[in-house]
């Protein structure tokens, strides 16, 4: 990928420039946390038992922890680290939450948190193809991004995704403690999980709007949810989707009074506990409404 200047009609190649040493990158990807995964920090250089994890971080959509490590060599497995640190995540959920608590100062139960969604996130200037062919699994509680720094303080941040219609981790790798063990906790849900108890008619009806909202905001991606189905932009949920057995329920993540709805279409959740993201609630049963919908959702991604 090439990253040009434009000066008047003449371009110039941006070089690229290195994050120092691993802590440098840390530090930034710390300071940045919730603007690059919109994650909260919990703690940095967390130790338990034999491991000093580099960040402990929080999940408030998932409920759920995340593990962040930064690498700038590529002589390691993300496969053989990143399911030893889920392991001892899952074998110590009481000193996980104890951390939580004292640091950030609030009182998180147990019960609170969705353990199902733990995940491990790896950060690094560059991943060889071995690394990047350790995605080819389904179900794989892995994540990898590229950062990149160019002069002019031109940051880029990429997930690097494997490849659809993959095997099953859970499959290949029956002799692993490790993995066997976070396998039994941690899940991945996909779109056919949240399709598996509605009607074909209320199917139908999701992947009309699925379709619909592709079109019309191509830069749109799909991430399965456990108790919805979220399409977000830039890393933000713009619309959560729940299929209910007779109907689709939906939330449009925009604060009361920022979106036109004329048709008077979306309930007032603002006060109410719900699901999705934002304080519009739709339940829709047929596909009378779904242009006006979805132009509502690209007039008020245009505006805000």
């Amino acid at each position: 990928m090439l990253l040009l200047h434009q000066t008047n009609e003449k371009v110039s190649v941006l070089k690229q420039e290195e994050f120092g040493l691993e802590k440098e990158l840390q530090n930034f990807v710390e300071k940045n946390l919730d603007e690059l995964l919109h994650l909260e920090l919990v703690k940095t250089e967390f130790v338990i038992e034999n491991y000093r994890l580099d960040t402990l971080a929080y999940d408030k959509e998932n409920k759920s922890f995340v593990i962040i490590e930064y690498k700038r060599g590529n002589s390691y497995s993300v496969i053989d680290q990143g399911y030893s640190y889920l392991s001892t995540i899952l074998n110590n959920k009481a000193d996980i939450i104890l951390e939580y608590n004292e640091i950030i100062g609030k009182t998180l139960k147990r019960d609170e948190i969705d353990w199902s969604q733990t995940k491990i996130i790896f950060i690094s200037q560059s991943f060889n193809k071995f690394q990047k062919d350790s995605l080819n699994f389904k179900n794989l509680p892995i994540e990898l991004y590229e950062i990149k720094k160019y002069e002019n303080n031109l940051i880029t941040f990429e997930r690097i995704r494997g490849r659809e219609n993959s095997e099953d981790i859970n499959l290949i790798a029956k002799d692993s403690i490790d993995i066997n063990k976070v396998s039994k906790e941690i899940k991945n849900y996909s779109i056919d999980y949240h399709l598996e108890n509605s009607n074909e008619k209320i199917k139908n009806l999701f992947n009309e709007f699925k379709e619909k909202i592709e079109e019309e905001i191509p830069e749109v991606e799909i991430i399965p949810k456990k108790v919805y189905i979220a399409f977000k932009l830039n890393g933000r949920n713009i619309i959560d989707f729940k299929l209910q057995k007779s109907f689709l329920k939906f939330w449009i993540n925009a604060k009361k009074g920022q979106l036109n709805d004329f048709k008077k279409l979306a309930k007032d959740v603002s006060n109410k506990e719900h699901n999705g993201n934002g304080d519009y609630e739709f339940n829709i049963s047929d596909s009378n409404n779904i242009n006006y919908i979805v132009n509502l959702l690209s007039e008020f991604l245009k505006k805000n």
